[in-house]
């Protein structure tokens, strides 16, 4: 999922300070599982902020809206209504869910309220982990479920680097080194064999090295396997 977090009271206050009428809309979708984006998050900031302590003049007022999936411009369009007197909007959004809204809602200022931070899986209670960069070409079929290039801080796809030592990354004691899980799994699922296949330099075209990417329904289609 995309794990978000909640930008400094201060720096939101700050970015709505000159409008009258701020709309909060939250986003059912994967900012709501990591509790930064959802209804309740929304309805809690949206009174934090109504506090006279962050502002030199008067706060603005808030309403609150919620829509499930701010990232489908369709979606927003027919579903969400936005109060006729709103000044500007304050998303609780991933940066796509931010955007979204922007080119919905044209004649408003989109404002975000999170950070969008990384790809992540729960790993225990209350505790996302960074687990994948949406290169394009997933290699995680030949390193044991683990992604080196999201893991390991050099993206390294051949094996650890010098710096490893005793299992750990050599940026800091407490981060596990990429590869030597890599290894642990691989031997643990019976498949060492595949640490000695090497891999070509990889091809960023498809990771951001290429520029925003798209994809269509078509090109799905394209890949599926003609019926019998």
């Amino acid at each position: 999922m995309i794990v978000a977090d909640l930008k400094p009271i201060r720096e939101i206050a700050e970015s709505i300070a000159s409008f009258k009428k701020v709309t909060v809309i939250a986003c059912g979708g994967c900012v709501s599982v990591c509790l930064t984006g959802g209804a309740r998050s929304a309805e809690v900031l949206a009174r934090d902020l109504s506090h006279p302590r962050h502002y030199k003049k008067r706060p603005p007022t808030f309403d609150t809206e919620t829509i499930q999936r701010q990232c489908e411009k369709d979606f927003v369009a027919a579903y969400l209504k936005v109060p006729h007197d709103t000044d500007a909007i304050l998303s609780m959004a991933c940066g796509a869910g931010v955007q979204t809204l922007a080119e919905t809602f044209g004649e408003l200022p989109v404002i975000p309220a999170l950070n969008t931070s990384f790809l992540g899986s729960l790993d225990e209670p209350g505790i996302w982990r960074e687990k994948c960069q949406g290169c394009g070409n997933c290699v995680l079929a030949f390193t044991g479920g683990i992604c080196p290039v999201t893991r390991c801080a050099k993206h390294l796809l051949n094996g650890p680097c010098g710096g490893s030592s005793n299992g750990k990354c050599e940026i800091s004691k407490d981060v596990d080194c990429a590869w030597q899980l890599i290894i642990d799994r691989l031997k643990a699922l019976g498949r060492l064999d595949d640490y000695e296949k090497i891999f070509p330099i990889k091809d960023w075209s498809s990771d951001r090295g290429g520029g925003p990417r798209t994809m269509g329904i078509s090109r799905v289609r394209d890949q599926e396997s003609p019926a019998p």
